[in-house]
């Protein structure tokens, strides 16, 4: 996939983000988990990730039923190797947590990022 096209979709996907990913942007964005700065739906290299906390190196996916699909949890591998390659941590969470178990959800990403933070 060329740049020009992943960035288009990207721009797709941030308008027609899930309910479960819409649930945690709003805790995610303007800075409001410890001053921590997430984009969403963020293009890096061939992929494009649900968040990304730049600072941090993070990538957190939102993983609906769709990802138990074995084509799928292939490319989600293959995908986290090329990520891990480039030193990206890629935390993955169930759609169905951030929708029961938000509070603590969002306590795992900020403490994972705030162990990960770089300059």
């Amino acid at each position: 996939m060329t740049a020009i096209l992943t960035v288009e979709r990207a721009c797709d996907l941030r308008r027609r983000m899930t309910p479960p990913e819409v649930r945690l942007w709003v805790c995610l964005r303007g800075k409001r988990l410890a001053g921590l700065k997430f984009r969403r739906q963020h293009p890096i290299g061939p992929y494009i990730l649900d968040f990304y906390c730049p600072s941090a190196k993070l990538a957190v996916e939102v993983d609906g039923q769709s990802h138990e699909h074995p084509d799928r949890i292939k490319h989600d591998r293959r995908r986290t190797a090329w990520l891990r390659q480039r030193e990206v941590r890629v935390v993955r969470i169930a759609a169905e947590d951030v929708r029961l178990h938000l509070d603590g959800v969002v306590d795992f990403i900020r403490r994972t990022a705030m162990e990960r933070q770089v300059g």
